[in-house]
């Protein structure tokens, strides 16, 4: 199917989904509290529309777009949070020419909460990523890269914990492996770390020591590898860790027409999303809390 037409059939879809067996009508009628999460990936500085004669994308996209759309979820919500997934960078001549300037002053108009990195955030080198960050008024989170010898020493955390209307939100970033994929001299002396092993180490700081209400990995492992499995992906990730809530993904371009779930090896609901690339979509997951914090999911992926 031609990626315009799924597009078209799938980004408005939604899907509820119903954890403890309780239904959305049910939270209405009591105090309940309500959290949505906004997200996107791989925008590869596409900062304007594609253009109308495109031939998959016509007149689709762009940043003034997606910055209206967020505006008014957020006349909807106030209680939200914004998020990348990485590969920010990449792809246009805003990029080539500003370095990554123009992406995160936008990012920052539009009131952005955290990011990750992807493996196109290193196409000027770390030194080049460095020299942009005073541009962002967010932050960036990433567990599983030893950056201590490199510049970027301190100013990336493993993760960020957020307060949002007494519902307590902690939010890790996961890397792909860059050996092979970016040029060592771009990355320098960062080391890759398996994700799986520090995720347990994250979750349990996240879940238990910090009593986390909600834990989200942004993640730029990519959704899945059919020919590799062994290769560590995001619905990988899910099934054999524990204590993550929500995977937000990235890497691998997948278009999701609504949010993925698995089991994790504790047989609890992980749910993982993706919203395919160059700002098309933006992902959506509103959260509703009960007072004994159980709650219900709803997911769509929205099209700009």
């Amino acid at each position: 199917m031609k990626r315009r037409d799924f597009i078209q059939k799938t980004a408005i879809s939604s899907a509820f989904l119903g954890l403890g067996g309780l239904s959305l009508s049910s939270f209405s009628t009591i105090n309940s509290k309500h959290l949505t999460i906004l997200h996107t990936n791989d925008v590869h500085s596409y900062i304007d529309p594609f253009p109308e004669n495109h031939p998959k994308n016509p007149n689709m996209g762009g940043v003034a777009r997606r910055a209206a759309l967020i505006e008014q979820i957020r006349k909807e919500n106030s209680n939200l949070l914004l998020l990348d997934a990485g590969d920010i960078f990449q792809g246009t001549p805003y990029f080539n020419y500003f370095g990554g300037e123009i992406e995160f002053k936008l990012m920052s108009m539009m009131k952005y909460d955290l990011a990750t990195i992807g493996n196109h955030d290193f196409d000027n080198g770390i030194d080049g990523l460095y020299n942009q960050l005073p541009n962002a008024s967010f932050s960036f989170v990433n567990a599983n890269y030893d950056l201590k010898n490199t510049i970027l020493d301190g100013h990336i955390k493993p993760y960020k914990i957020f307060n949002k209307n007494g519902i307590k939100v902690g939010v890790f970033g996961l890397g792909v492996e860059l050996e092979g994929l970016v040029d060592k001299r771009n990355y320098k002396e960062a080391v890759y770390i398996n994700p799986v092993e520090i995720t347990q180490d994250i979750t349990n700081i996240l879940k238990h020591e910090q009593k986390c209400d909600l834990v989200i990995c942004l993640s730029h492992l990519g959704y899945q590898y059919k020919n590799e499995p062994e290769k560590i992906s995001d619905t990988k990730l899910a099934t054999i860790t524990k204590d993550i809530d929500l995977i937000i993904g990235g890497h691998t371009h997948t278009f999701l027409d609504k949010p993925t779930i698995l089991k994790n090896v504790e047989g609890k609901d992980v749910i993982v999303n993706q919203v395919g690339c160059y700002g098309l979509n933006l992902g959506r997951i509103d959260f509703y809390f009960n007072n004994d914090k159980s709650k219900i999911i709803e997911g769509k992926s929205i099209i700009i």
